[in-house]
């Protein structure tokens, strides 16, 4: 039995799915808080991490300032979670920060938040896939060699499970990220019953001194602390995913997702804080490069932050090695979040003429599957350039993330303001409540953002300092460029012109049977002039001339000589020059082409129909008619008399 492509995709892809279906693929919040909040929800595993990482560079001296600086985490996590269920309920067909940023700030604003959001959905799968691999590299080191494999095939698994709809990934993520959840609260209730009852929590770092690399005092300590904020806010991303998925929730969509909203923002405050405070009492030490562990010998293998509390609370036993399965799970399935918006983000922006509107359709699926392909491609780029390290991928992360909120949050201020002008006195209070919660948000997240701009751009931020400008000035291109192309596909003011005289041109190599039904076909458009043309040379030409006057074929020939062998460049020439002959009319190029059964045999054939095809598309006033020969396939069923015809009309004798 042959390979069927088709088949193949419907066995790992699912059947298509009617578009009158979309309705049932709408998401319960049960299924929707795995699809939507798995990034912020799995970013509690490593973004108490990231602030002790970057706070031990001063020492051990700096560590007193982790509560603070999760203090401060949490805080804004509640401020950005409040303003975007107002969002929610605010644009009920998807609030993310592109759409609100249009609809109050103009189009230069939308444009500088969806560029800087779709850079942060790539980074985001890079960074939730690649945090994955260090979860299970710290449980199972022999695996660390691999991790840049590995990483790339999570990030195609995560492709296909999206490409199957965004139904079908909210139940297979769903046990993960509840998993993950529960795995966190007993890991959060063991330890603080071991502290409590005096037993104690001690990590396997705590024994180690750290060894100051960072100069500090005065402002250089001002500038650390604000980097380890900065790191801490990670913990953030992809908070917008729900407000941007808003209309993929079971209604009343609005109220489900503002719900989702708030049930994500309490579990990962929740964890994330209690985490932190684990750590503090654990005492966990960790280091950018394990060398700077004063005590540690050259063979110690640094653990992540939270497998070396889920070690000191459970020890090695199967609590722990189920911690580490559902955080490398939800690190690995954060990605999803991204998975969701950027081709949401990216049909929207198509829709708008801003990028190929090929990210506008949806696929058999009915998810935007062109998005999604993209992704993982540009993802999987990103993985093998940057190692598969987090700690370099880390830097380049949050900025865009912080931009878009901060836009977003200024649009709901203008939101707001045109409401309050048409709004009845008794609601303005209300009104102005919201709108100030909006300025809060649009204050702190713009703060954030000068804070993590200048405390990363030489880490690597850079990177996204510069590409954000490039992708705006693309999507600023592809926008002028559908503007022309809508100019000059603008029907005439009355009627259509027609062609003066249409001359047919059929080309032949040989005289078998595609090559007649092509001459067949072309005589019966009944065009002004009609001749056959073959590209060749030398005695190859000759045999053709003399097939033909034996044959006594009833059309013209005309050999256009190749000498160096081409067929392209002369057949071209040629058409110019026909064209130069006959302007203000149509020239029609026919070209019999052989089509294989099978897929494999299109590599024992040259294409030489599709080269000419390629070449001609862009000549003006040509067009080119392929007249397809199925080799292999069983011939059609041909009335003997229209059979007979066609051989008299075209090949007498």
């Amino acid at each position: 039995m042959s390979f069927r492509p088709d088949r193949f995709s419907r066995v790992l892809l699912g059947e298509p799915l009617r578009s009158d279906r979309l309705e049932e693929t709408l998401l319960p919040k049960r299924l929707a808080l795995p699809v939507f909040c798995s990034d912020p929800l799995s970013s509690v595993a490593y973004a108490t991490e990231q602030i002790v990482l970057v706070l031990g560079l001063g020492g051990l001296s700096l560590l007193y300032l982790t509560p603070w600086l999760a203090a401060a985490v949490v805080l804004l996590l509640v401020i950005v979670v409040a303003s975007y269920r107002q969002t929610c309920r605010a644009y009920p067909n998807g609030g993310g920060a592109y759409a609100v940023s249009r609809a109050n700030l103009g189009e230069d604003a939308s444009l500088v938040a969806a560029s800087s959001l779709l850079i942060d959905y790539v980074l985001t799968v890079a960074v939730s896939v690649v945090a994955g691999m260090a979860a299970i590299t710290s449980a199972w080191p022999s695996l660390a060699p691999h991790a840049v494999a590995l990483s790339l095939g999570f990030t195609l698994l995560l492709a296909l499970v999206n490409l199957r709809g965004v139904k079908e990934s909210g139940r297979a993520f769903a046990i993960p990220t509840y998993g993950f959840v529960a795995a966190i609260y007993a890991l959060l209730l063991v330890g603080f019953a071991k502290v409590a009852f005096g037993s104690g929590l001690t990590a396997e770092s705590a024994q180690y001194g750290l060894r100051d690399v960072a100069h500090t005092g005065g402002l250089l300590t001002v500038f650390l602390v604000l980097r380890a904020f900065a790191s801490g806010c990670t913990a953030l991303t992809g908070v917008e995913a729900v407000s941007n998925g808003v209309p993929a929730f079971q209604p009343p969509k609005s109220r489900n997702a503002a719900a989702t909203l708030v049930a994500m923002g309490a579990m990962a405050t929740t964890m994330f804080a209690g985490i932190t405070a684990l750590a503090l009492f654990a005492h966990v030490h960790m280091a950018e490069d394990p060398a700077n562990l004063i005590g540690a010998s050259a063979a110690y293998q640094q653990k992540t932050a939270l497998s070396q509390i889920g070690l000191a609370a459970f020890g090695q036993t199967l609590p722990f090695y189920l911690l580490q399965a559902f955080t490398a799970a939800i690190l690995v399935l954060a990605a999803n979040t991204a998975f969701n918006g950027f081709p949401v983000l990216s049909s929207l922006l198509a829709r708008d003429n801003y990028l190929p509107h090929q990210l506008a359709q949806r696929g058999d699926r009915l998810v935007f599957s062109n998005g999604i392909l993209l992704l993982g491609a540009v993802a999987g780029m990103l993985i093998v350039a940057f190692d598969a390290e987090v700690t370099r991928l880390i830097q380049l992360y949050i900025l865009g993330v912080f931009l878009s909120f901060t836009l977003s949050q200024l649009g709901m201020v203008r939101h707001w303001r045109r409401e309050l002008a048409s709004a009845p006195t008794a609601a303005r209070g209300a009104l102005r409540r919201k709108q100030a919660l909006n300025a809060l948000g649009a204050f702190a997240t713009g703060l954030v953002f000068a804070i993590v701009l200048v405390t990363k751009f030489a880490e690597g931020a850079w990177i996204v300092v510069v590409a954000a400008p490039l992708l705006f000035w693309m999507m600023k291109a592809i926008r002028a460029h559908y503007r022309a192309v809508a100019r000059s596909l603008a029907p005439p003011s009355a009627g259509v012109a027609l062609p003066a005289r249409i001359h047919a041109v059929v080309l032949v190599s040989n005289l078998l049977a595609p090559t007649l039904r092509a001459l067949a076909f072309a005589q019966a458009t009944a065009p002004e002039t009609l001749r056959a043309v073959t590209i060749a040379s030398g005695e190859e030409a000759d045999v053709l001339v003399r097939q033909w006057e034996a044959r006594g074929v009833p059309i013209p020939l005309v050999v256009v000589e190749s000498p160096f062998r081409e067929t392209v460049r002369p057949l071209r020439r040629y058409v110019r020059r026909l064209r130069r002959e006959h302007p203000g009319d149509v020239i029609s190029i026919v070209i019999p082409e052989y089509v294989v059964w099978r897929w494999w045999e299109n590599l024992l054939h040259n294409q030489t129909a599709l080269r000419i095809k390629s070449a001609l598309r862009f000549e003006p006033a040509v067009t080119v008619t392929s007249v397809p020969w199925v080799l292999g396939a069983p011939p059609p069923e041909v009335p003997v008399q229209q059979a007979e015809a066609e051989r008299e009309a075209v090949v007498p004798g």
